[in-house]
């Protein structure tokens, strides 16, 4: 556990060879030279230099530190975010904070910000949802991301393993992508840690005060603070841990429903059919667009199939779709078959079998990459073919649900329970089984403790 406020180093960019940035206001460099106005950084011979407007070279080290003074910021330019997902663009940001650059290879290097960790959730919770999103709801993400950032720096801080790992043989191949690997730094500013947009997303009133009245406050579980994981929609059920990640099953991680009954936990293609082919109420299954506008960024309106789904593919397009993204070529594609399925319906261990070569695939998310130029929105989803007229197939259909890994906090559904009028306590309650609301650090002491039954 902690008792006081950390300071995180976050990766704005990994292992560019140049980027172009303006400092807004005076930085400190290292020899305590004052600097503003716009450079240039490059990598070169396992070292980074920083070259003013003119083309004059500043400082050329190993790493460089640049101290920011009261109300500096600084812009980097072309920063791309949604990597390898659908949504992946390019934009420029602007951050509050340090800025550290560390030569990575002898001819990259990775861009660091320095910050505090309120300050960072300010802007992680502008840039994952809206700003203009229901109080309460902007609460319970507060807690959840402070909760699953500390306990990942916790555990990577006792263990120095990566938490990346596959079982993979010739014909099996079962990977899980987590954040462990991660050395240098601790996170990194897109989707495959927490989205941190910095002060380009505007940090409304809601998210201050958000942000503030959940200051030190963590979900915690048999005196651990909880891997409190989110995404944007369950798609009626959520997950477990060890469908997306390690074999392990945290008890505050259980599979609920995202409504006020539970629902029987799919345990066969059937059920699974029957669930992705319907449409279960749920919490995060609205089509209320002025309430989406208040709850997802502009980019993720652009998805507003997300609950329900559907993904078809021309046979020939899918198998080239697979060979790109494995590596394996399968031959003619004969057949997708779930293997394994998580109580959500979120598919694990999938089977591809094809004329020259069969292979198994997982865990979710390698589900979702195989599958997609991109990322299938979930890997929940039965599969069902079109044939032509000779007998062979001619179009792979994937009916699917949700959006995200489906384990903690659905998104959509959190701030669908908000604008209803439910409590932050009620929205941690529903979604993560049995754990407390604690204030770990502050200028006061530790007073009260919520439990969450």
């Amino acid at each position: 556990m902690i008792n006081s406020e950390p300071k995180i180093k976050v990766a704005l960019l990994q292992n560019y060879n140049e980027a172009h940035i303006a400092l807004n206001g005076r930085f400190l460099l290292p020899d305590g030279r004052v600097i503003d106005g716009q450079f240039t950084v490059r990598a070169d011979q396992w070292l980074v230099g920083l070259i003013d407007s003119s083309g004059k070279k500043i400082l050329r080290q190993k790493e460089i530190l640049l101290s920011a003074t009261e109300g500096a910021s600084f812009t980097v330019f072309d920063v791309k975010i949604g990597i390898d997902f659908h949504w992946q663009r390019n934009q420029e940001q602007s951050f509050r904070g340090n800025l550290f650059l560390s030569a990575g290879s002898d001819s990259s290097f990775n861009f660091i910000n320095e910050i505090t960790l309120e300050d960072y959730l300010e802007s992680v919770i502008s840039s994952e949802m809206s700003a203009a999103a229901p109080l309460e709801f902007l609460k319970a993400q507060a807690i959840t991301a402070r909760s699953w950032l500390v306990a990942m720096l916790l555990r990577k801080k006792i263990n120095a393993t990566a938490a990346n790992d596959s079982q993979s043989t010739e014909n099996e191949i079962i990977i899980w992508h987590d954040v462990n690997d991660h050395r240098g730094f601790d996170v990194c500013a897109d989707d495959h840690c927490q989205r941190y947009q910095g002060i380009t997303r505007i940090i409304s009133k809601n998210v201050h005060t958000a942000v503030k009245d959940t200051r030190g406050f963590f979900l915690v579980y048999a005196g651990e603070i909880c891997d409190a994981r989110y995404y944007k929609s369950c798609g009626g059920q959520t997950e477990i841990f060890s469908t997306a990640w390690e074999d392990k099953s945290p008890d505050y991680l259980r599979s609920i429903t995202d409504d006020v009954q539970q629902h029987p936990l799919i345990q066969s293609e059937a059920q699974a059919e029957c669930w992705l082919t319907g449409r279960p109420h749920a919490y995060c299954d609205t089509t209320d667009k002025e309430l989406l506008s208040k709850i997802l960024p502009a980019f993720d309106q652009e998805t507003p199939d997300f609950y329900r789904w559907q993904v078809i593919y021309k046979r020939q397009d899918l198998e080239e779709i697979i060979r790109k993204k494995s590596g394996i070529n399968v031959g003619t594609l004969q057949n997708l078959i779930p293997l394994e399925r998580g109580p959500s319906g979120r598919i694990y261990k999938l089977k591809i079998e094809g004329s020259q070569r069969t292979v198994i695939i997982g865990k979710e998310l390698e589900i979702r990459r195989c599958l997609s130029e991109s990322h299938l929105l979930s890997s929940a989803f039965v599969v069902s073919v079109e044939r032509a007229t000779t007998g062979e197939i001619s179009r792979f259909i994937l009916s699917g649900g949700g959006w995200g890994h489906g384990v903690g906090l659905c998104q959509i559904g959190a701030a669908v329970m908000a604008s209803k009028g439910f409590k932050v306590e009620e929205i941690l309650a529903h979604y993560f089984t049995g754990a407390q609301i604690k204030k770990l650090y502050n200028e006061t002491p530790i007073s009260k403790t919520k439990c969450i039954t």
